[in-house]
């Protein structure tokens, strides 16, 4: 985001991108982050904060989307056989590859 696309807010950059980045990382409603502005002496309304994930939310998104790494498809099944009271069972778990 470029500091041009804050020019005519009344809020710096760093509070709003912090305001988007709670509402979009951190799964919080609109009044939490405005509440959680107001624990920082912001004052904001719930409004704004909903205009600015209007207005810089998607860039916001792709940002966060590029710097997580994608999920990884492989999957292994891990099997044992064991024996719990003289019956021999038999266990299974699907387990992703970061276990």
């Amino acid at each position: 985001m470029s500091s041009s696309s804050y020019r005519r807010d009344r809020f710096p950059a760093s509070v709003i991108h912090h305001a988007a980045w709670l509402y979009f990382r951190i799964p919080l409603s609109l009044r939490d982050v405005e509440d959680m502005l107001s624990q920082r002496s912001i004052d904001v309304s719930y409004e704004t904060v909903r205009r600015w994930s209007i207005k810089f939310g998607l860039a916001y998104a792709r940002t966060l989307r590029r710097s997580h790494p994608r999920a990884d498809t492989r999957w292994h099944l891990d099997e044992v056989f064991v024996s719990i009271n003289g019956k021999t069972m038999y266990l299974w778990r699907a387990a992703d590859c970061e276990g």
